[in-house]
């Protein structure tokens, strides 16, 4: 992945510009740190901390999006709940399967793919509850559209697999595309957000745009992750052996970011849809 889709889909406003003259700089000095300390990444407190305070946020926001609805106070709450407690279990398990090694890729493989099954299960079911449900396209439309897009800034984190390239603990063949795609995904949310806020048809597209390369990167990672990783779907065998993907806390990214990320891509792209039928 690489940056000509961006430009040549997204025509930001210059202040959504000036926003990357700080917020590069601190994400390159950010890998630069996980580089000097793989600790960081090797130890889960990276993904687990973005994550719970995304999680934070998603409540957050939807309590705070629900409360602009015309819904009754009970409504509300079952919306919330049905949206909050569902995601927070999902990640409960998933952060609990990986702590037990239920993803390694270096034992025997169960009956059904477990990691493939975490990546594709909860889109296959979250999307069409969310996208078809009145309660939340209510939401969707009361909500500020620049919320879904700037919740993706974590997606700058990404970068820890371009510091385990230089490393030389994974491949180029997956940490290039993968790494490069997710830190510019992050890096272009929040100009993305400040278009999509001013409220113009170009800030819409942009949001738009930003949403299609966001899901492309993870087109092209989950990809190159399922046919570079040993297991019953590699068909290309690195140089590079690389990080066991199955492995905590490496796992927690394709098992419950990129799943919950998708599901943000497509919840922006319903409401900025809706945006432009008002």
């Amino acid at each position: 992945m690489n940056a000509s889709p961006i430009s040549a889909g997204i025509a930001f406003p210059r202040p959504a510009w000036r926003s990357l003259y700080w917020f590069a700089p601190l994400t390159l000095l950010w890998i630069a740190l996980i580089y000097w300390q793989p600790i960081i990444p090797a130890s889960g407190f990276q993904t687990t901390a973005h994550q719970l305070v995304a999680q934070v946020f998603i409540a957050l926001g939807l309590w705070l999006g629900l409360a602009n609805t015309d819904l009754t106070t009970g409504q509300r709450r079952t919306t919330w709940l049905a949206i909050v407690i569902p995601h927070t279990l999902w990640f409960a398990i998933v952060w609990s399967a990986a702590i037990q090694g239920a993803f390694h890729l270096d034992v025997t493989p169960p009956p059904l793919p477990l990691l493939p099954l975490a990546i594709f299960l909860p889109v296959l079911i979250g999307a069409p509850l969310l996208l078809r449900s009145k309660r939340v396209g209510k939401l969707l439309d009361a909500m500020p559209p620049a919320w879904l897009v700037a919740i993706q800034l974590y997606r700058v984190f990404g970068g820890w697999a371009l510091a385990a390239w230089l490393h030389g603990g994974l491949p180029g063949v997956f940490a290039l595309p993968a790494g490069t795609g997710d830190v510019l995904t992050g890096l272009f949310a929040l100009p993305a957000a400040i278009a999509v806020a001013s409220g113009t048809a170009q800030g819409r597209k942009a949001a738009i745009a930003w949403n299609l390369f966001g899901l492309a990167d993870f087109a092209v990672a989950i990809t190159l992750g399922l046919v570079t990783a040993p297991g019953r779907f590699q068909l290309i065998v690195p140089a590079v052996p690389g990080i066991n993907a199955g492995a905590y806390p490496y796992v927690l990214t394709p098992a419950f970011v990129v799943p919950g990320s998708i599901l943000l891509h497509a919840l922006s792209l319903r409401q900025l849809i809706r945006l432009r039928a008002r």
